[in-house]
């Protein structure tokens, strides 16, 4: 039983849903700090009543040698609350594709309740695995333990933040790309970015197998890397046929909403115009028998989504609209080591990189990645009719 009367929490754990009130509840159970727990449940309540918040940015607290990875948080309500006087968070890089084995989580959790609140958050919207609640003085102890146990610490700050990807070629069909390998060859390459912070902010770089997006990297990576093919989308004749006896409507279904109206069907062919798809993925998904990516597979890079910080939200657009992504993968590295000096050299604080373009232009970045124009990048119609040439454009 809580210490605190929380009868405004309370309400929350009544509907037929899992409640975060029932798990801060368990886990003043089982950690060796459960007064943590306790006073983060009278603090929330407190907020709730009042309807403000009590909870302030703690400013630089870390481990030794890393400038990333730790977010300092501090209640601003110390003698009311003294269990989250400190409740710092720390990030631990999760593997690709989220795979933990039972024993690996017990071992995260057993450390966790050791020198923790007990409590957790399996993901963050960036990615990693967040452990909520510790004190300034535990914070070398936690790193000490999951270091020696092969762990790291994520990224925070204005750093490169850490990878994601979805599962990919691990359990999905539709995997363009090594998703898996991708993340972790890019996660190891980038390790002074992600652990000491010197960028003007964030930096995220999301990767999914094909346009489905599963990681929604389009609306919330700096730099997004989503499996593609070239070429024409294998077809089998057959298995359409199978569809279109089984009921599903196809003309409505799937020609009717092709973007780009690439598609016609005559009631027993199934016709692609592919020079003209622009691989959405929404008839392969639909129709995931009959319908397979090109053979020749890649990568469209996409740069600039964000939410709504300084300015409003961005989704990503196409810079590269196909790269091949084979291992060692030395020219994705190269490409997004020119972008990152790009918008490191001319960034403002807390400007991203999507933004940056805006106010720069999209040809000055081009030039400085050395990325030749094409069509696919347009973002958006002209706002007006003039154009800026300069003599190297004239002289070809």
């Amino acid at each position: 039983m809580s210490k605190h009367k929380t009868p405004m929490l309370d309400e929350l754990e009544k509907g037929p849903w899992p409640s975060f009130v029932t798990e801060i509840k368990r886990a003043s159970k089982s950690s060796s700090m459960p007064q943590m727990a306790e006073d983060e449940l009278g603090q929330v309540e407190k907020s709730y009543r009042t309807k403000k918040g009590y909870w302030k940015h703690g400013g630089i607290v870390g481990v030794l040698g890393y400038g990333g990875g730790v977010i300092g948080r501090y209640s601003s309500l110390p003698d009311e609350f003294p269990g989250v006087a400190h409740f710092h968070t720390v990030r631990l890089n999760q593997p690709s594709g989220f795979f933990y084995t039972a024993e690996a989580l017990k071992m995260i959790c057993d450390i966790w309740d050791k020198y923790g609140s007990g409590m957790t958050n399996f993901h963050g919207s960036t990615g990693d695995l967040v452990l909520l609640g510790t004190t300034t003085e535990n914070l070398e102890a936690i790193f000490a333990e999951y270091s020696s146990r092969g762990w790291d610490l994520g990224g925070s700050g204005s750093a490169m933040r850490t990878p994601s990807c979805c599962v990919g070629q691990a359990r999905c069909e539709w995997a363009n790309i090594n998703t898996m390998d991708i993340c972790n060859t890019l996660t190891q390459h980038f390790q002074d970015e992600l652990h000491r912070p010197s960028f003007p902010y964030k930096f995220k770089i999301k990767i999914s197998g094909c346009a489905c997006d599963c990681v929604a990297s389009i609306a919330r990576a700096d730099l997004s890397i989503i499996g593609t093919w070239k070429g024409a989308i294998q077809i089998d004749q057959a298995e359409v046929k199978k569809y279109a006896d089984g009921g599903l409507d196809i003309q409505k279904e799937i020609v009717g909403m092709c973007p780009t109206e690439c598609m016609s069907f005559d009631g027993g062919k199934l016709k692609i115009a592919d020079a003209d798809c622009n691989r959405c993925m929404h008839c392969i998904s639909k129709m995931t028998k009959a319908l397979k990516p090109g053979k020749e597979r890649g990568a469209t890079i996409l740069v600039g989504s964000k939410a709504p910080i300084v300015v409003g939200s961005l989704l990503s657009w196409v810079i590269v609209p196909f790269i091949k992504c084979d291992p060692p993968y030395d020219e994705l590295k190269e490409l997004i080591g020119n972008i990152i000096e790009w918008w490191d050299d001319n960034a403002k604080p807390r400007e991203r990189i999507g933004e940056l373009i805006e106010v720069k232009g999209m040809r000055p970045f081009l030039e400085a990645i050395g990325v030749d124009p094409q069509p696919q990048q347009v973002y958006e119609p002209r706002k007006d009719p003039v154009f800026f040439g300069s003599e190297s454009d004239f002289n070809k």
